[in-house]
């Protein structure tokens, strides 16, 4: 069935508190209160109560947890004979000595390592990450190439940060020169290129670049307990000149819940992409207590309704629109996309189970097509199984395992919220996994997962497949991994 609507869900979008056993994080519903509480960490894209609810999910055979929890440890990233290869310089765009491939595997290879660590509580995945972060601090001091070096700044920098604040309390992790570096060899470039655009006119870039921009100065601003950076991603976010503001964005609201992806006019590809950017910016404004996911009556949801939509296949309206080009004393030019483009609803990302799990579980809201295609992408693999190019590490992935989670209840989703960790202290140990039942258990069953719409095929002795290619078994009422 459906995720069904909340009887408060025209409420202002609330949170559930972090830091007990509890499955769900808190975020305030005073935004300038939100702005002056200290930074909680670990508060990026997983916090202490996430961390505690994977291990939990996956020590007690969680269904869909333990199947995401399997494609991370078959993932060649996630071993702990990885081997970082930093570079002193790192170019993206044609032209250019491209080296940046070695920045992206060692990134993805730091984050599942140091996912696997919290998960399961080995050590030589901490110490593998840790290594990996360090080496990369000591030798790392500028992006260059073409003006892709500035989408190297954003995607790389989100990523490296969320890596990092998994392990930023770790015994021999060098948090004071990773920040620098991070500081001095990404921020620089993201923070550019949302005041400048790289010389060109504020519409010139899709909105893919300034979110990727957007997402790396939020990052780095949570990691470095830099409030002036989360702030004017916050504000740029709401009310930006640039095409990752969410209006500019997402910019005709229709009938239905759904409302306009305004690369849609452009590819199915870059589409995904944005949608899972501004996912990802969400998130983390959440886990610090700011609630972008409910801006401007949860217009975000809208828009990632339209491209689930569209994305499996359906029919979406489409305002024409057209959009400046160019540099000022340079090149001038208008571009007008007038219908949304071909989809292939074969085409997978990693983004899903993310937007699905905070509107549907957290909030109780009813997201039918953003549900399904999250069912359709289970479990959700990460950086290197959706191809061996740069598009296959735009996504830390993993969203099955990391974002699955049990519904709130009517109370915790309408509660007045709070930052997701008051003292933001941090853990130097792994989380350390309460009872199932504390954690819900087998809680991420089909029945509970709010994917209980998925396609199903049930054949001899109970098999059940679902669309994702995840096998089940059903037997005495719970459901279990079939090791075939």
């Amino acid at each position: 069935m459906r995720a069904q609507i909340s009887r408060r869900s025209l409420l202002k979008i609330a949170g559930t508190a972090a830091g007990a056993a509890a499955v769900t994080a808190a975020v305030p519903t005073a935004q300038a209160s939100a702005a002056r509480a200290a930074f909680a960490h670990p508060g990026l894209l997983h916090t202490r109560a996430d961390l505690d609810r994977m291990a939990a999910k996956v020590k007690a055979g969680a269904a869909l947890c333990t199947a995401g929890f399997a494609r991370l440890t078959a993932n060649r990233h996630a071993q702990s004979s990885w081997a970082a290869r930093p570079a002193a310089t790192v170019y993206r765009g044609s032209g250019t000595p491209e080296n940046y491939a070695l920045l992206y595997n060692d990134i993805h290879a730091a984050y599942q390592n140091a996912l696997r660590w919290h998960i399961t509580g080995e050590t030589a995945h901490a110490d593998t990450a840790v290594a990996i972060l360090n080496a990369w601090s000591a030798t790392l001091t500028r992006l260059d190439g073409t003006a892709d070096r500035f989408l190297a700044a954003g995607l790389y920098g989100y990523q490296f940060a969320n890596a990092a604040e998994l392990v930023r309390d770790r015994d021999g992790f060098e948090l004071a020169r990773f920040q620098k570096m991070m500081r001095s060899a990404f921020l620089p470039v993201s923070s550019d290129f949302l005041t400048h655009h790289n010389g060109a006119y504020v519409t010139n870039y899709w909105t893919n670049w300034d979110l990727t921009a957007m997402a790396c100065v939020l990052a780095v601003g949570i990691l470095c307990d830099d409030r002036a950076s989360v702030d004017r991603v916050v504000s740029y976010f709401r009310h930006g000149a640039g095409m990752g503001s969410i209006r500019n964005a997402i910019p005709v609201v229709y009938s239905g819940g759904l409302a306009e992806w305004v690369e849609a006019g452009r590819d199915q590809g870059h589409a995904l992409l944005g949608v899972g950017l501004m996912g990802t910016i969400c998130e983390m404004a959440w886990n610090q207590g700011i609630d972008l996911y409910g801006h401007d009556d949860s217009r975000f949801l809208k828009g990632a309704e339209y491209v689930a939509k569209w994305s499996l296949g359906g029919s979406v309206p489409y305002t024409s629109n057209t959009r400046k080009k160019g540099a000022p004393g340079i090149w001038s030019g208008m571009e007008t996309a007038s219908r949304a483009a071909a989809v292939d609803p074969a085409m997978t990302r990693p983004i899903w189970a993310m937007i699905a799990n905070h509107y549907t579980r957290r909030r109780g809201l009813d997201a039918p097509h953003v549900t399904r295609i999250a069912a359709k992408a289970a479990p959700e693999g990460g950086g290197g199984d959706y191809g061996p190019n740069s598009g296959g590490y735009d996504r830390l992935g993993f969203g099955t395992l990391t974002f699955t989670r049990d519904r709130a209840t009517a109370a915790e989703a309408s509660a007045s919220p709070t930052p997701a960790s008051g003292s933001g202290a941090v853990s130097a140990r792994p989380s350390s996994p309460a009872s199932p039942s504390a954690q819900g258990g087998h809680g991420d069953d089909l029945a509970a997962t709010g994917f209980s719409d998925l396609p199903l095929w049930t054949g001899a002795a109970g098999v059940t497949a679902v669309a994702g290619g995840l096998l089940l078994l059903r037997r005495r009422g719970r459901t279990q991994r079939d090791s075939g």
